[in-house]
C-alpha cells in the first residue's frame, strides 16, 4: 500500500514539474511575443511629428524630396517640405532660422564668414558628381575636353567649338549664379578655381533643371550639372569626358574623376527631435538603394585617397 501511494505521489509531482515546465515556456514565448509587440507598439507611439522645412542646394533637391516622400510615408503625421534656390540660400536661410535644414553642395565656410559658418552644425549624406553637358550637336564632335580646354572656353578665350575639335558654332555658356554650389564645386574642381566663368556669351539660371533644359535647346552651349539631373537619358545633350575620365561614381571613387563634393545638410547647432530622426533616416541603410538610383554616391564607397581630397 505504500509502495502505490509513493507511485501515486510520483506521478503527481511529475505532474506538477511539466505543468510547471509548460507555463514557463509559454510564457518565455509569451514574453517575447509581447516585447516584440512592445517595440512595435513603440515605434508605433515614436512616430515622428511636426515640422520640418529645408531648401537650398539644386543638385541635392531630387534626393531631398524622395527621402521627405518616403519618411513622410512612415510618418503620416509629420509635414516636411524641401524646396531649392541654390546652396548660399539653404545655409543663409538655416542660419537666419527660416529653415531647419540648410541643403548644400560645398562647406559652409565657402558660402558665410567663418564666425556664421562655425554656428552651423554639418551632416554629409551622399556625394555629388557633377558633368560637364553640351549640346547634341557639340556632342556628336566633341567627347573630350582638358582642363586646359575647359579654362579656356569659360575664361572666353575659346568662342568657336571648332577650337576644339567640333562644329563651326559660337560657343554658349549655361551658367549659375554665383549662390550656386554646383557652381563652386565646378569652378574648384573642374577649372581649377578660375573665377572668370562667364565666356564670350553666356546665360544665366538658378535651377539645374533649367539649365538641362538651356543646354538641350540651345546650339553650341557647353554647361554644368550634377549626375543625379542626368539618371533619365536626354538625346539633346552629351556628357564630356575631363581629361579623358568619363564622369561617373566609380570614377569618383577610385579617385579617378575629381569633379564632385559632398552633399550637406545643415543645421543650426544641434537638430531637434524630429529633424535628427529625419537626418538619421538619410545615413541609414535604407537609403542606400535610393541614394544610388537617384544619381547620388554612397560616402562609403569612397577609396582612401578619394576620401583624403576632401
Amino acid at each position: 500500500m505504500k509502495k502505490v501511494v509513493a507511485v501515486i505521489l510520483c506521478l503527481a509531482l511529475a505532474a506538477v514539474v511539466l505543468a510547471g515546465c509548460g507555463s514557463n515556456a509559454n510564457n518565455t514565448t509569451t514574453g517575447n511575443t509581447t516585447s516584440s509587440s512592445t517595440t512595435s507598439n513603440s515605434a508605433t507611439k515614436a512616430q515622428v511629428t511636426g515640422t520640418i522645412a529645408m531648401d537650398g542646394s539644386s543638385a541635392l533637391l531630387p534626393l531631398a524630396q524622395t527621402a521627405a516622400t518616403q519618411f513622410k510615408a512612415a510618418n503620416p503625421d509629420l509635414s516636411i517640405t524641401a524646396n531649392g534656390g541654390g546652396s548660399g540660400t539653404g545655409l543663409n536661410d538655416v542660419l537666419a532660422g527660416t529653415v531647419d535644414i540648410g541643403n548644400s553642395d560645398v562647406y559652409a565656410n565657402e558660402k558665410l564668414s567663418e564666425a556664421d559658418a562655425a554656428k552651423l552644425v554639418d551632416h554629409k549624406v551622399a556625394l555629388i558628381g557633377v558633368a560637364t553637358i553640351v549640346n547634341s550637336d557639340v556632342a556628336a564632335q566633341v567627347k573630350n575636353l582638358t582642363t586646359a580646354q575647359l579654362k579656356s572656353i569659360f575664361g572666353g578665350q575659346v568662342k568657336n567649338w571648332s577650337a576644339v575639335g567640333g562644329p563651326n558654332e559660337a560657343i554658349t555658356i549655361i551658367n549659375r549664379p554665383t549662390s550656386s554650389g554646383t557652381r563652386s564645386l565646378y569652378q574648384k574642381w573642374a577649372l581649377g578655381g578660375q573665377t572668370s566663368v562667364e565666356g564670350n556669351t553666356s546665360l544665366q539660371t538658378d535651377d539645374s533643371n533649367a539649365l538641362l533644359t538651356t543646354v538641350a535647346s540651345t546650339k553650341g552651349a557647353i554647361g554644368y550639372v550634377a549626375l543625379s539631373y542626368l539618371v533619365t537619358a536626354n538625346s539633346q545633350i552629351g556628357t564630356v569626358q575631363l581629361d579623358g575620365v568619363d564622369p561617373t561614381y566609380a570614377n569618383i571613387y577610385s579617385n579617378k574623376y575629381q569633379v564632385w563634393g559632398y552633399e550637406h545638410m545643415y543645421t543650426n547647432g544641434q537638430p531637434k527631435a524630429n529633424v535628427k530622426a529625419f537626418l538619421d533616416y538619410m545615413v541609414s541603410s535604407d537609403m542606400v538603394k535610393t541614394i544610388e538610383s537617384s544619381g547620388y554616391g554612397v560616402i562609403a564607397n569612397l577609396n582612401a585617397d578619394a576620401a583624403a581630397s576632401r
